[in-house]
């Protein structure tokens, strides 16, 4: 047996040091971390401390990424203080993700494989920000380089007979699924959503426009869910939920060029009442969740009338959110929907910035799109969303590809011509909650805002509680947090700032 002291250096020397960020200023307000094949930034683990003490980890416009502090609590009395309440508990989390389109996969197999495997691991290992639910699309989107589907016959093919997935899935898709699910270690979980059908499925025989499924094909398209299912399956991959199609409004803007299938609310949950929930729910996939809407909180009204039928509603788990638009609607509206439909969670399935015409698709470092994605997590998490998901984790620099020019920004920029890659302010604003907040915590009692500081605290399965700060102030300020069971938290947040403090 190795003397104490032996074992505590060996100890000390096993535990990884974080690498620190490599910064570049584009000039956007804001700078980002460079990774190549001999650098990337990394998080130290998130170890356990002394029962007295917190740990903090800070992102600022200043520049600090994850900077990992230890506190200590206070037994003084503050009156300013805030005061958590476990005796109130909210919504338990699902995960936090973003999308393996194939636009993402493109823009990895672009670097070499050491670059590559830093921009995997930055996402889904435990020296990143760990995410823990990813969507994956069903067949191409915008953010492909084709339109596609994975029966793209001349005629109707009513057997499903020629349904294959595409080299796009067995080039970037699965490879890439499979190395997150070994990365955490299998906990990674996957919805599915489906842009648009077979063509000749519709009404207008194209995969974009105002179409709509033909009624004579509505049970064929669950089948064709059920040979994705299967397809992946086979490939090792098996999936938590899926939701009733990406953004069901694209059909009545066609001017986007974007594929989709159009459903007013009252059509579909005929659809959904007759076919989609009992063929899913009596099928080897009976315990996937089924999320309705997938498209904007603007347009959360329209699914009054389909939440009121009974025989829909029965199959349907939750309702997936979009965040385009939220600027004009608060997130207080998820919560009067929650109220009149407890049973049913909200989550948020797709955002990203760059996508309004007026602005430009890329901004390299801006805090400001940080803090847009950083703002709207905490609402939506303080008005019962389960979890939120990112749309493309990795593009290039100029926003895609996209074979209808749809280009955006993403969290992370791929440089196809110096074969590195920029983590974005937007990176570190999700992995202030992906990487704290785990599957199965549980939002307590705490007001949501305090000196301008927006706030939000879990308990976690693990018995941490953790808490998300948000500062979009020009000013440090200081917050007051008395746990009962603890003490008190009396903490500086700085300026321009995501801020995360876990203990047990």
């Amino acid at each position: 047996m190795l003397p104490k002291v032996l074992l505590l250096l060996f100890f000390v020397a096993s535990v990884r040091s974080a690498t620190e960020c490599l910064h570049r200023d584009f000039g956007y307000t804001g700078t980002v971390c460079v990774c190549n094949a001999e650098h990337c930034d990394t998080i130290d683990p998130i170890t356990e401390v002394p029962s007295n003490q917190y740990i903090s980890y800070t992102s600022n416009l200043e520049g600090l990424r994850f900077q990992r502090e230890v506190g200590e609590f206070s037994s003084t009395e503050n009156s300013k203080a805030d005061v958590i309440d476990r005796s109130k508990r909210y919504q338990e989390i699902v995960g936090f993700g973003g999308a393996f389109t194939d636009a993402t996969g493109i823009n990895l197999d672009i670097l070499d494989e050491q670059t590559r495997e830093h921009l995997i691991r930055s996402y889904f290992s435990d020296e990143g920000i760990e995410y823990s639910l990813c969507r994956v699309p069903i067949g191409g989107t915008d953010f492909s380089t084709r339109s596609y589907s994975y029966l793209d016959t001349r005629n109707p093919d009513l057997e499903l007979a020629n349904f294959a997935l595409q080299d796009e899935d067995y080039n970037y898709k699965i490879p890439y699924i499979l190395q997150a699910l070994e990365l955490t270690e299998n906990k990674l979980q996957f919805f599915a959503s489906a842009w648009t059908a077979p063509a000749w499925m519709k009404t207008n025989e194209a995969p974009d426009g105002d179409g709509e499924l033909k009624r004579e094909y509505w049970q064929l398209w669950v089948d064709y869910f059920i040979k994705f299912f299967d397809s992946y399956k086979a490939e090792g991959i098996e999936f938590w939920g899926l939701t009733t199609g990406n953004e069901p409004s694209l059909a009545f803007f066609t001017w986007t060029g974007i594929n989709s299938i159009g459903w007013l609310p009252w059509t579909q949950n005929k659809w959904i009442a007759r076919n989609l929930g009992p063929t899913i729910r009596n099928s080897e996939y009976s315990d996937l969740k089924l999320m309705t809407h997938d498209d904007q909180r603007i347009l959360l009204p329209l699914m009054f009338s389909l939440l009121a039928d009974e025989a829909a509603a029965s199959y349907l788990d939750g309702i997936a959110v979009h965040w385009y638009w939220n600027d004009f609607v608060p997130a207080s509206w998820q919560t009067n929907i929650h109220e009149l439909y407890p049973e049913k969670f909200f989550i948020n399935t797709e955002a990203c910035k760059g996508d309004r015409p007026w602005d430009s698709a890329v901004r390299l470092g801006s805090w400001d799109r940080g803090e847009q994605y950083a703002r709207d997590i905490i609402e939506n998490l303080q008005h019962w969303s389960v979890g939120w998901v990112d749309w493309n984790m990795a593009l290039n620099t100029t926003g895609g590809p996209s074979y209808i020019s749809n280009e955006v920004d993403a969290p992370i920029i791929v440089n196809p011509d110096t074969y590195e890659f920029y983590k974005q302010p937007m990176f570190y604003a999700i992995g202030h909650y992906s990487k704290f907040i785990t599957k199965g915590s549980v939002r307590i009692g705490l007001p949501f805002k305090q000196n301008g500081v927006s706030i939000v605290a879990f308990d976690r399965p693990d018995e941490a509680t953790v808490i998300v700060a948000i500062n979009t102030g020009e000013s440090e300020t200081e917050i007051h947090i008395q746990d009962p069971d603890k003490g008190l938290i009396s903490k500086v947040i700085t300026a321009k700032s995501f801020n995360t403090i876990i203990y047990w």
